[in-house]
């Protein structure tokens, strides 16, 4: 009896070893594929930048080397604080906008079931990062286009701004997915 406890214990250790080991399933299979639908849907829910907007615009805000800032950190963790705060941006007040509310409403419905499965990845539904690097630098950033939101008080070309911005981390965030994931 005490070796098939024994057994017992040793096996659930080692299962348990093993499936922390294994990047999540979802991640390694479904992740880039939404991020892809994502980027794309930013595009087509607004179309091109505006030309009314051009004198508002500023430079680009994102910095390129802020998800290789994040070398030892784990893939699902990385993207769900990333998600997390495009999600917290797109909650602002959109009364502004102009663009197509049904694509609109996809976007942040891809976003949301992102952050849902996620979440499941990272046990805990950890929040902070482990590290330092992209943490600190995509809080910044976020900060950054939330501020650009309140000066220019939600306007559509606040939003212009902030959906090219996004786009721009979405993209950067689809290469650093691709460079570490291999399905």
């Amino acid at each position: 009896m005490a070796v098939l406890k024994w057994l017992s214990i040793c096996l659930t250790l080692f299962c348990q070893g093993t499936a922390a080991s294994k990047p999540c399933r979802w991640t390694q299979f479904r992740l880039g594929k939404l991020n892809d639908v994502s980027i794309n849907l930013l595009s087509e829910m607004g179309g091109l930048f505006p030309l009314m907007c051009a004198e508002e615009n500023v430079e680009q805000m994102f910095p390129e080397d802020l998800y290789k800032n994040t070398e030892g950190e784990d893939v699902s963790v990385v993207a769900l604080e990333a998600m997390r705060y495009v999600e917290q941006v797109y909650n602002n007040s959109l009364t502004s906008v102009t663009w197509n509310k049904i694509k609109l409403n996809m976007f942040q419905n891809v976003i949301y079931r992102q952050v849902q499965n996620l979440e499941l990845c990272v046990v805990g539904g950890v929040w902070e990062s482990s590290g330092d690097g992209g943490s600190v630098t995509l809080k910044t950033y976020f900060n950054k286009l939330n501020t650009v939101l309140k000066e220019k008080e939600h306007s559509a070309c606040a939003w212009e701004i902030v959906r090219k911005e996004i786009r721009e981390n979405l993209v950067q965030l689809k290469k650093f997915i691709d460079s570490r994931v291999k399905p």
